[in-house]
């Protein structure tokens, strides 16, 4: 069978169990998809629990998720993950979308129940779980910096940030204009919190990043090899915290350089392993996975 499957193979059961034990009941979705890790982590959780389902990685091009859950629905699934670049798309494609993650501005964890496909997100409440368990400091008690904040997942970790009732959040991104909505959201959420929107040429920018405790890179810059670190070295300084939400590879060019100057840095496998324990959550209640998904991603 495929490493991933695209939307044509949502058509049959035929299709896509042909040679399996076990029906493929979830997945993650996105555009590209076959880096994801998240089979990694969910079916160990599943085969854990005696629930008989695979985890599936399907690739769906932009402007397709809306008749992918349809398809998906049809043939029984129970839901799936959402990731780049197709949770802002989600929020829309749901029939019912939970409080948080209306605020949060992005779906990335979708329930198909028999009236409603449910929409949900765990990349503010992971990452709130992961900056503890990485730094043993809660986010509420730091100034945070987001570098590449216009995306799915900057937009979540931004506002959970306000959520939280952080001090201050320096919020960058190449162009500011986009982030306007952001912005509004924000100060509504976080009326005591200091925000601060930047673009990455903005002369400020150093001196701001040098205020804050931790800097969080949210954009895609890293993934490839020989990108550039999304901030020069003049914006670190011992002492920062530096949390990059890519987890491959394991060392990004931020964390290189973080590292080089006696920075404590985290990749993003910890967000991973705590989004897919709460996406788990939301579609099999009253189970606890962490353990075995940490041993799975440990494996």
């Amino acid at each position: 069978m495929p490493d991933v499957f695209t939307l044509n193979d949502l058509i049959s059961r035929e299709r896509l169990d042909a040679g399996e034990d076990k029906p493929a009941k979830l997945a993650v979705i996105g555009h590209p998809v076959a880096h994801s890790a998240s089979p990694r982590l969910q079916q160990p959780a599943l085969d854990a629990v005696g629930i008989d389902a695979r985890y599936i990685r399907v690739e769906i091009e932009p402007g397709h998720l809306r008749d992918a859950f349809d398809r998906m629905r049809a043939l029984g699934f129970i839901g799936c993950n959402v990731t780049v670049p197709h949770k802002f798309e989600a929020l829309e494609a749901c029939s019912e979308v939970h409080p948080e993650a209306r605020s949060l501005g992005a779906v990335n964890t979708v329930r198909f129940d028999a009236d409603h496909t449910r929409g949900f997100n765990t990349d503010g409440p992971g990452f709130v779980r992961a900056i503890d368990d990485e730094f043993g400091q809660p986010l509420s008690t730091m100034k945070v910096l987001i570098a590449g904040a216009g995306g799915g997942a900057g937009q979540a970790i931004a506002t959970q940030c306000a959520l939280q009732g952080i001090e201050k959040l320096v919020i960058v991104n190449r162009t500011v204009d986009k982030l306007e909505p952001l912005l509004n959201r924000l100060v509504a959420l976080g009326p005591t919190t200091e925000i601060i929107a930047l673009s990455f040429d903005d002369p400020l920018l150093a001196m701001e990043a040098h205020s804050v405790d931790l800097i969080v890179n949210t954009s895609s810059l890293g993934l490839k090899k020989g990108d550039a670190s999304i901030l020069p070295s003049s914006c670190l300084k011992a002492g920062h915290l530096i949390y990059d939400t890519i987890y491959q590879p394991a060392v990004t060019p931020l964390i290189s350089s973080g590292q080089s100057m006696n920075c404590r840095t985290a990749n993003g496998l910890s967000l991973l392993i705590h989004q897919g324990v709460l996406a788990f959550q939301h579609w099999f209640p009253q189970t606890d996975p962490l353990s075995i998904m940490r041993q799975a991603m440990a494996d």
